[in-house]
């Protein structure tokens, strides 16, 4: 699977080598600019894999533009700046950069530092997913011992009877628990 990237970079010759190097290394750039908020929304229309980003651009700087990338979580953001400030690196982290190059970048930093942003961000993805998970199965859990609850106090069961009828009537309409539970909240379902 080709890595696809969007480059955002205001300096023409730079962006035009940086295009150069990522297709001689096997990349796909869809998308290429010189300004931060047709960065956004480039990376909004064309959902790249990566996003490398200068710090300064007009229309919007790198780092607002990531802050908008990260927290709609479409892809990994890599700056690629002259700035080598402290401050600068710690509000790049801070704007969500997965990784930070400073120019003139050397080829062989630039592509450990896309696949370390890209891996970070597949990870983070992962993770993003699996609490997901998780929150929809609490959330599951909860509908259950509700439906638990009415069963026991309308119908007189006992804590495993309520469990047992919601669980044999998910298996025997081959629904889920929480679809059975759902319909005796509501009222339409008891046994």
């Amino acid at each position: 699977m080709t890595i696809r990237v969007v480059i955002a970079e205001d300096e023409a010759i730079i962006r035009l080598d940086l295009r150069e190097t990522l297709e001689e290394e096997g990349y796909d750039v869809v998308g290429e600019t010189g300004r931060g908020d047709v960065a956004v929304t480039l990376v909004r229309d064309l959902r790249p894999d990566l996003a490398i980003l200068d710090i300064k651009m007009p229309g919007m700087d790198g780092l607002e533009a990531a802050r908008t990338i990260t927290a709609e979580r479409i892809c990994g953001v890599l700056m690629l700046t002259a700035f080598s400030q402290r401050e600068v690196i710690e509000e790049a982290r801070d704007a969500g950069a997965l990784a930070y190059l400073v120019k003139p970048y050397q080829k062989s930093d630039l592509i450990p530092a896309i696949e370390v942003a890209i891996g970070r961000f597949r990870e983070m993805q992962h993770l993003t997913g699996e609490v997901d998970a998780l929150g929809e199965q609490l959330e599951s859990r909860k509908i259950i011992d509700r439906a638990k609850g009415v069963l026991i106090d309308e119908c007189g069961m006992k804590e495993g009877e309520a469990f047992t009828f919601i669980q044999r009537t998910a298996m025997s309409e081959r629904s889920r628990m929480r679809e059975v539970a759902e319909r005796v909240l509501a009222g339409t379902l008891r046994p």
